[in-house]
């Protein structure tokens, strides 16, 4: 059901990015999912690099939702199955922003929003968007999450 919705809204699956650091991707205990901070990466190179402003919400944005999407990569990698997905419990969200710059929740509303058209009920969770000096590779932003699912 899920991966019907995926390709309703044109949104494909990528290979999950490898960390890029000495850490796992993701760690499963119980029943919850910690998925490490996923950067705007794709076939091995980030995407969306420099400093967030006002001049570039728009390309932020983007970013965040790319970051989502490869949230959702290292879940189809550690669980096999969407459907398998209760809740989607945290998202904690960074973004590398000049000083003067404090829209970080606009920043990463695209993220959560994706969440929410995906899983509906099941993608409404609580969330942290904060804004930092600087983030791995030259980021734009960052997204973690906490998802919990059925064994």
């Amino acid at each position: 059901m899920i991966e019907e919705k995926l390709e309703t809204l044109g949104i494909k699956i990528p290979n999950p990015p490898t960390p890029a650091g000495s850490y796992v991707p993701a760690i499963k205990t119980g029943n919850l999912l910690f998925i490490s901070g996923q950067i705007p990466m794709e076939d091995g190179k980030v995407i969306f690099t420099g400093k967030v402003s006002d001049d570039n919400m728009e390309t932020a944005q983007k970013s965040a939702k790319m970051c989502a999407i490869n949230i959702l990569a290292q879940i189809k990698r550690e669980l096999g199955d969407f459907d398998r997905i209760t809740k989607i419990v945290k998202l904690s969200g960074f973004v590398n922003s000049s000083p003067e710059f404090s829209q970080h929740p606009k920043i990463i509303n695209p993220a959560s929003d994706l969440f929410f058209e995906i899983f509906g009920e099941k993608g409404k969770h609580a969330r942290v968007a904060v804004g930092v000096a600087c983030l791995p590779l030259d980021s734009m932003t960052e997204i973690d999450a906490i998802v919990e699912f059925s064994k």
